[in-house]
């Protein structure tokens, strides 16, 4: 994945991200339902300038493989994805409303994953161990008040 960058921002980085229709309902078993929801989720996403690097929508789940800048907070891409795509759904679909009992297409929660390739939870928790050994070198500028 390359480097993104926004005015204020330089980034890398990936969110795996998973919800589910309310009640667990199998309400994705029409494939043209499945293919529209795929579709207004690549949609909002690309409004809002994030990135879905991958995505697929299962019978009674939704997995994607996210990039998005880090001002933005994971629970509010969340909000903007379920909130944007239930009202498109909805209206092209009126069908699901009677599905569900209260009207509401998703779960109110989700998971959350953070994806790293290089750095990988064991090197930043070695790196912080074996930095406090290093007084000077590359990791630590040689600087004197004068």
């Amino acid at each position: 994945m390359a480097i993104k960058r926004t005015s204020h921002e330089v980034y890398d980085t990936s969110y795996h991200l998973v919800w589910c229709p309310k009640y667990r309902k199998k309400i994705f078993e029409r494939e043209d339902l499945r293919e529209r929801a795929g579709q207004l989720i690549r949609e909002i996403s690309e409004d809002y300038g994030f990135e879905v690097i991958e995505m697929e929508i299962s019978i009674e789940h939704v997995h994607i493989l996210i990039s998005f800048p880090p001002s933005t907070s994971i629970g509010d891409v969340v909000r903007i994805i379920k909130s944007k795509s239930v009202r498109g759904l909805f209206r092209e679909f009126p069908v699901l409303k009677k599905k569900l009992w209260s009207g509401e297409l998703w779960e109110d929660g989700y998971f959350a994953r953070t994806v790293g390739d290089r750095m990988t939870r064991a090197v930043i928790e070695k790196y912080i161990h074996h930095h406090k050994d290093i007084t000077k070198g590359p990791a630590q500028l040689d600087f004197k008040l004068r």
